[in-house]
């Protein structure tokens, strides 16, 4: 299992109306195609108007296959379309979980 930690970074006054979207519009076509969606967080300290968010996918096949198809899907698109203007930066890091993390759902990690 992968986990993809996307962090983005909003220009000043971003984070509430991105939030708003993300809930209202972005969240079901994520859980519906990439499933796995494990939280979305904002910063409190360090870098502030910063949004954390983490999906788990089996191995990188998986997660191509299930991203390729997310930029397919017209509710993403429109929805990708009204939050770009909030974002200044994006980071994306693919984490490899420790055998000795909690479950996440059904998973127990292994070596």
């Amino acid at each position: 299992m992968i986990i993809d930690y996307r962090a983005y970074t909003m220009h000043s006054g971003g984070v509430l109306p991105f939030m708003e979207l993300f809930e209202n519009e972005g969240l079901e076509p994520q859980q519906r195609i990439l499933g796995n969606f494990l939280g979305i967080y904002r910063t409190e300290v360090g870098p502030i108007n910063q949004i954390i968010m983490m999906f788990a996918y089996q191995d990188l096949n998986d997660r191509q296959i299930r991203r390729d198809a997310l930029f397919k899907d017209t509710a993403f698109l429109a929805y990708l379309a009204k939050v770009r203007p909030y974002l200044r930066d994006q980071e994306v890091r693919l984490l490899a979980p420790s055998a000795c993390n909690p479950p996440i759902g059904d998973t127990v990690f292994t070596r």
